[in-house]
């Protein structure tokens, strides 16, 4: 057996700090989901802010009913991100599941596990994003079926958008969407933006939209708005940092009027 020396305990004084980081951001994502952590470590995460993630349960196909069955399973869920500690903001990172669910209801079962934290949706924070941007007729874009774009759109329009145009691909399997590649996208968007829109909402967190915002600005001349985009910039607003970051688009040179 190898010598080692004799393991000592010490009652040496130690400082602590309230925080191993001053901002603690919780993540809800699907099961299936390939895109959300990769953007929140890359637009989110810094010495300052941490990001902290939980799975919920979920199977395609990408149906509104399927969407729904998330519903239950998000408290348990959210509850597992740093238990028994307080998190400044928690995103449930699914568009179209917020959509046929609602936002108030992913607010109330998240906030059953973390109470009184803000919560953050794709779709409402893509609401702040547009209205940030002074956005009143945009176009949309959606990987999804039909079926599933409905919903989307009627939430829009709620809103008090006027849709100039609504596109969407047909497909209903979420690993599929995350491997569109960033070149499509930016060729899509090229072809379905109106030219009287005034910005164009990418819906899917799955998509790899966020991280080309700027070049699809560029192609297609008008601001751009994901649903990885704007729940980023919803989320670093909450968390107190307002620096501009241009390369990311125009969203992220915006303020954002509360939460």
């Amino acid at each position: 057996m190898d010598a080692f020396p004799a393991i000592r305990q010490t009652a040496m004084a130690l400082d602590f700090d309230d925080r191993p980081l001053a901002k603690r951001v919780g993540l809800v994502i699907l099961a299936t989901d390939h895109t959300t952590e990769p953007d929140f470590q890359r637009m989110v995460a810094s010495k300052r802010v941490g990001v902290y993630t939980a799975r919920v349960p979920y199977a395609n196909p990408t149906t509104p009913e399927n969407l729904r069955r998330m519903q239950p399973a998000l408290t348990d869920c959210a509850s597992l991100i740093l238990p028994d500690e307080d998190l400044d903001v928690i995103c449930y990172s699914c568009t179209s599941a917020s959509v046929v669910i609602g936002d108030d209801e992913i607010e109330a079962a998240i906030n059953r596990a973390k109470p009184a934290v803000p919560v953050v949706t794709p779709p409402l924070a893509a609401v702040r994003g547009l209205q940030a941007l002074d956005a009143k007729r945009i176009s949309i874009l959606t990987p999804y079926t039909i079926e599933t774009s409905t919903p989307m759109a009627n939430y829009f329009a709620a809103k008090g958008f006027d849709i100039a145009s609504f596109t969407c691909f047909g497909l209903d399997d979420d690993r599929e969407m995350a491997r569109i590649s960033p070149q499509s996208l930016i060729s899509a968007a090229r072809e379905v933006t109106a030219i009287d829109a005034d910005a164009l909402f990418i819906s899917c967190t799955a998509l790899r939209a966020a991280g080309i915002a700027l070049a699809i600005e560029q192609a297609i001349g008008k601001p751009v708005v994901s649903s990885n985009l704007a729940t980023a910039w919803a989320t670093l607003r909450i968390c107190d940092d307002l620096a501009p970051r241009p390369e990311w688009g125009s969203l992220m040179t915006q303020s954002m009027a509360g939460w």
